[in-house]
């Protein structure tokens, strides 16, 4: 892939994930590992609250005075089960923070990182050149800070990208907000014969 389409790929891809949102890929991703990795430790958190939901409504549906030993072992129950679920949700807690961790420096390598490295290894190549005398005197800051004089840096070239990409975010929002919100239509004829017969009255 030439240098021109890797930029704006990487560009396109970086606004994508801010678009959608960073903790909304993390939420799917965790979803995912856990589903994969994790299996059973997130079926045994589920187990667990359905049981302590069950024992705890027969603990409220037993008398404490008429069935005291029967109150007395489903409440020690229902707090092992709590104790027991308070442990595995700190090591779910524990195992999703590192992911996160994980996940966004992963995130931030590809799509950032990367925009830097290629920034600086290809500091000095032209992206394209541009026809001469096409922006007069500005023609230098284009090919800021190294590349050659008539050409767009890499620099410049991701700038332009992502200009261009977040103006057609924009307008794929306002397309979008505008076909959503049309205004309704009023019946003319029923608020003209509303009107009549408020009058008539």
């Amino acid at each position: 892939m030439s240098l021109i389409l890797t930029i704006f790929a990487l560009v396109f891809v970086t606004e994508l994930i801010s678009w959608i949102g960073k903790s909304v890929l993390l939420h799917f991703a965790w979803s995912a590992y856990q589903s994969i990795f994790n299996r059973n430790a997130a079926s045994r958190q589920r187990q667990l609250k359905s049981e302590i939901l069950l024992k705890k409504a027969e603990l409220l549906q037993t008398s404490a005075q008429d069935q005291f030993a029967k109150w007395a072992k489903l409440r020690r129950s229902v707090d092992k089960g709590l104790a027991d679920l308070e442990k595995l949700n700190a090591e779910l807690n524990a195992s999703k923070m590192s992911f996160s961790l994980k996940f966004n420096t992963i995130l931030w390598t590809m799509t950032t990182g990367l925009q830097f490295a290629i920034g600086w290894w290809y500091s000095r190549v032209a992206v394209f050149y541009l026809p001469a005398a096409w922006f007069g005197p500005i023609t230098w800051w284009l090919s800021f800070p190294f590349a050659p004089a008539g050409s767009v840096s890499c620099g410049v070239w991701q700038m332009a990208c992502r200009r261009v990409i977040k103006i057609g975010e924009r307008v794929v929002k306002e397309l979008t907000d505008s076909s959503d919100s049309e205004p309704a239509t009023v019946d003319s004829t029923s608020s003209s014969d509303n009107d009549s017969k408020s009058a008539k009255s």
